[in-house]
């Protein structure tokens, strides 16, 4: 395995190492699978690096039900209500429905679905405006742009 990327996540799975990473790579755009590593001795799965719109990955199976917790998630910006409805959909598939664009896969792996403009929103130098962005996001699960957009212009 020849990293190329300075700092790679990886993501310990007790098996499903090789069934995860397909699964990413069938949602986001731009992914692929770029080399499966067997154990030597049993010829099974050890690692599967990948990448996730150009950005590299590895998972692992450790063989122990190591759990996934919500202190480290994989964030998505979405141009478009579309495109944040359709990866909402497939990531959320099997898993759990959180709170302000945040979901659980169905291997338990956190993800916040977002859309691109959301930290300007909170950047923005007046402060009515990120607090009625937040007010708005806190009463959604899968986060509604034209929502956010019209708590943001004060609609």
């Amino acid at each position: 395995m020849q990293l190329s990327q300075k700092i790679v996540p990886f993501l310990s799975y007790k098996n499903q190492a090789e069934e995860a990473a397909r699964h990413y790579v069938s949602i986001l755009p731009d992914s692929k699978i770029v080399q499966i590593t067997k154990q030597p001795d049993t010829g099974e799965v050890m690692t599967v690096e990948f990448q996730l719109s150009g950005m590299n990955f590895v998972s692992l199976n450790v063989g122990m039900d190591w759990k996934f917790t919500e202190s480290i998630s994989l964030s998505v910006s979405c141009d478009t209500q579309e495109e944040l409805e359709e990866l909402w959909v497939k990531l959320s598939a099997g898993g759990e429905e959180i709170q302000c664009g945040w979901l659980k896969d169905k291997f338990g792996v956190h993800w916040q679905i977002v859309p691109c403009q959301i930290l300007n929103y909170y950047s923005d130098p007046d402060p009515e405006k990120s607090k009625r962005v937040f007010h708005a996001m806190m009463q959604m699960k899968k986060l509604d742009i034209a929502k956010l957009e019209a708590a943001y212009e004060g609609q």
